[in-house]
């Protein structure tokens, strides 16, 4: 018998659709919003009127998911109709914002055009706090994981360690990956088992006699409050203090655990810069890494002449090794110095030789030996090719002089004060092959840095010339190569006038590196000057250049963001093919990025194609800021969180100078090991209250300051007697300063700086010249007579140079 099942309620559809346990859009092809049901306005705090026919759904979404969903989400719907489970932040109404997975089909109607999509939105609030708990869990057993790694490798390290020092490096380098430790040293009881020598060190902030103590009580002490330690340790607190450090472990490197029978071989020290609490367990594998340690050394003690032949070996290939993981000529000579001392020799330098006088690249060691005598043997060195070596047979420290010879050319040279025991013919043989080899790989860093110079030239040539100057703006522009190899990039800028009134600005990036990249760099840049016109506009700027690009294969995908000034208007018409957004700052408001008029990247084939420009009122003072990809993204971190930072730090710098405003700003965002090319154009809309301008030492310069400083002060609406006066008055300073201050030195630079207010013009010109008493035979001071007749108040300063303040006051305007 069939059993009837039934409720004992009837189901509203509407009721379902409208409080389903899922949010539900309806949204028309182009994203707006047509319907919406209450879970979806519940979890966002809109009303149905902010969102009907209002919003679309990409204006839900952070800028970071703006722009996924117009490069990657739209395209793939319109390709595949459905799209599922995306992960988006949709931002509600109070701000916040909401994890959520989000499904979409798209519907179309009989002749196959686009007619609604439906989409569905999940609350991934729950989730995203589960997977934050999970990816907590496996980073802790990916800890405990490492941990057992690292303790491996020490252990096999130590296992494959022949000598003391070799041991001792792997004791150094055992807290940092092991305990997280951030700085450590080794100290090593000597031959005669009296005192201790340090033989490796980054300064953790533990002093020489903390060291010897604990290796006479052979005894573990870990250190949280140095001050309490200073009577056993003494000046401990104050050596952790200058070091930065806020625990210390002390570990005696013994052959077994303390009794009687012990012999402590040597110290290991460790500290951290952060507060933190030593596990048990970890103490207990502190203890076995000082057993581990002392057994080790024990057993390199032991090894023979052979071994210590063998040893030799490895350190010439370890030596070689880290010298070629830099590129740097500098680095790669504190790479050798670094391996030579205290292991080698008590000090050691390098000096370079090639086309001039000595110079030093490294020194590492105690106080260097007599500064004539080294000289002296340098020199002789470097004429005759041949080594001095100290006296074999003498005990005390000598001085080893060995050429720096590759290629037939003596580079330099590698000064050794060694010690009596490594005068020895064994010793003589591995330092000149030591010799031998780093003279090799210093050369090919020498190449490689001639190498490097030549390809950052060539990328710094292909980029934009000098950019217009006019008293209406400032552009200030700045490119950072990548920190690492040699190839060129595709990042570019530009600026220029497209007609007296209308000014241009882009910035773009192509896709790859090397040759071919930077020139279709060339290519696109030249494109852009060429198709633009005063009638044209950015949008049909972009049209051109698909039609460029469809000639011109490695330029595809290419992104541009092109903006047009109207000087006259402070009208900005800009438009954005596949770059990040402008961001803008204006005097009375938040920096901001202008999200409009985006579309696909130049010749794409999915996206949003149609090319649209949008215009946006400047107030005078604006800054707008024009970069590539390289300034924010980074693999560590969403792009939402970089945008974030840099419209933060940009926003802090509104009332930065102009001058050096961008080099700055790239400074701070990238710092020095960066892995792209980054490009930024900084425009500064309006006149400064500050003319900054330096001029080379060549009175032709200045009839252009002249007419640059005019333009500024009529701007500024100056009387037209104090503008004739103060252009006067500052062309006879600059004139005397290059006359006077720089008549021996055609390369000598004079500063001006011009401020206005709404009562004088103040203008500073400098220089840093040597001005001569003035010739009895020659009647001098006729320009400075002019300049006290033409202005109100003069002043000189020769504490360094020659610096003239000059003032002068502001007639009322009629």
């Amino acid at each position: 018998m069939t059993q009837d099942l039934r409720v004992p309620w009837e189901e509203d559809p509407s009721e379902l659709y409208e409080h389903a346990p899922c949010g539900y859009l309806t949204t028309t092809p182009d994203g707006t919003i047509v319907k919406v049901n209450e879970t979806f306005l519940a979890w966002t705090g809109y009303t149905r009127a902010e969102l009907v026919g209002v919003r679309r759904f990409r204006d839900l979404l952070t800028p970071g998911g703006q722009i996924y969903h117009e490069s990657h989400y739209a395209p793939l719907l319109r390709m595949q109709n459905d799209v599922h489970e995306v992960a988006f932040d949709l931002v509600c109404a109070d701000g916040r914002r909401l994890p959520a997975l989000i499904n979409s089909m798209l519907g179309r109607d009989p002749a196959g055009l686009p007619r609604l999509i439906r989409t569905m939105i999940f609350n991934a609030t729950e989730r995203r706090g589960y997977e934050r708990e999970l990816l907590n869990a496996r980073r802790i057993a990916e800890d405990s994981e490492r941990r057992v790694r690292v303790l491996q490798t020490i252990v096999a390290g130590l296992a494959a360690a022949a000598t003391e020092a070799e041991v001792a490096e792997v004791l150094a380098g055992a807290p940092g990956p092991a305990f997280g430790a951030t700085a450590s040293s080794v100290w090593l009881t000597g031959a005669d088992r009296g005192g201790l020598i340090e033989v490796s060190a980054a300064d953790p902030g533990v002093t020489a006699g903390a060291a010897a103590e604990v290796a006479r009580r052979g005894e573990l002490e870990v250190i949280s409050a140095p001050e309490k330690a200073e009577d056993r340790f003494g000046g401990l607190a104050e050596a952790m203090r200058d070091a930065g450090r806020t625990l210390a472990v002390l570990l005696p490197l013994a052959t077994g655990p303390a009794d009687d029978q012990t012999e402590v071989r040597g110290v290991l020290a460790f500290s951290f810069a952060e507060p933190r609490e030593l596990s048990e367990s970890e103490l207990l594998v502190i203890r076995l890494l000082g057993q581990q340690g002392g057994q080790s050394l024990d057993r390199a003690r032991l090894y023979d002449a052979a071994r210590l032949r063998e040893a030799r070996v490895t350190f010439l290939a370890g030596t070689t090794r880290e010298m070629d993981e830099e590129n740097r000529l500098t680095a790669r000579a504190k790479r050798l110095v670094e391996r030579l001392v205290p292991e080698v020799a008590e000090w050691a330098s390098v000096r370079l030789q090639v086309g001039g006088p000595p110079g030093l690249l490294a020194e590492s060691g105690g106080p260097p030996p007599d500064p004539e005598l080294i000289a002296d043997q340098i020199a002789r060195v470097t004429v005759s090719g041949e080594a001095l070596w100290p006296a074999a047979d003498a005990t005390e420290v000598g001085t080893a002089v060995l050429p720096l010879t590759a290629r037939g050319l003596v580079l330099g040279t590698l000064a050794l004060r060694l010690e009596g025991a490594r005068r020895t013919v064994a010793e003589s043989g591995f330092l000149t092959e030591l010799t031998s080899r780093a003279a090799l790989a210093l050369e090919n860093a020498r190449l490689y840095e001639q190498e490097r110079a030549v390809a950052r030239t060539l990328q710094r040539s292909l980029l934009s010339g000098s950019t217009p100057r006019d008293s209406r703006f400032v552009v200030e522009t700045e490119y950072h190569a990548a920190a690492q190899g040699l190839e060129v990039g595709g990042d570019w800028f530009d600026a220029f006038m497209i007609s007296p009134d209308k000014l241009a600005v882009v910035v773009g990036d192509v896709v790859g590196r090397g040759i071919d990249a930077a020139a279709t760099m060339g290519q696109l840049r030249s494109a852009v000057r060429a198709v633009a016109s005063a009638d044209a506009g950015p949008a049909k700027v972009l049209r051109k250049l698909d039609r460029f690009v469809d000639r011109v294969i490695t330029a595809k995908m290419a992104t541009v963001a092109y903006c047009e000034i109207n000087l006259a208007t402070n009208v900005m018409t800009y438009a954005c093919a596949g770059h990040l957004p402008p961001l803008l700052h204006e005097p009375a408001s938040q920096a901001r990025y202008l999200m409009g008029a985006r579309s696909a990247p130049l010749g794409s084939r999915a996206g949003k194609r149609d090319r649209v420009e949008e215009k946006v009122k400047l107030a005078s003072g604006s800054r707008l800021l024009l970069y590539t990809d390289g300034l924010v993204e980074r693999r560590n971190r969403p792009i939402d969180q970089g945008l974030d930072t840099m419209a933060r730090e940009w926003a802090r710098r509104r009332d930065a100078p102009t001058a050096g405003l961008a080099a700055g700003f790239a400074d701070l965002m990238v710092g020095t090991d960066h892995t792209d090319d980054v490009c930024l154009l900084c425009l500064t809309l309006g006149t400064d209250e500050r003319l900054e301008r330096s001029i080379g030492a060549d009175p032709m310069q200045i009839a252009l300051l002249r007419k640059e400083m005019k333009a500024w002060l009529i701007t500024h609406q100056v009387d037209e007697e104090s503008v004739q006066g103060v252009l006067l008055a500052c062309s006879e300073a600059v004139a005397n300063a290059i006359e006077h201050g720089y008549r021996d030195d055609p390369f000598g630079q004079v500063e001006i700086v011009a401020t206005v207010s709404g009562e004088a013009v103040e203008v500073v010109v400098a220089d840093r010249g040597v001005w001569r008493p003035a010739r009895s035979d020659v009647s001098r001071g006729r320009g400075l007579q002019l300049i006290r007749q033409v202005m109100d108040h003069v002043s000189f300063d020769r504490s360094a140079g020659t610096v003239v303040t000059m003032r002068r006051t502001r007639k009322e305007n009629a």
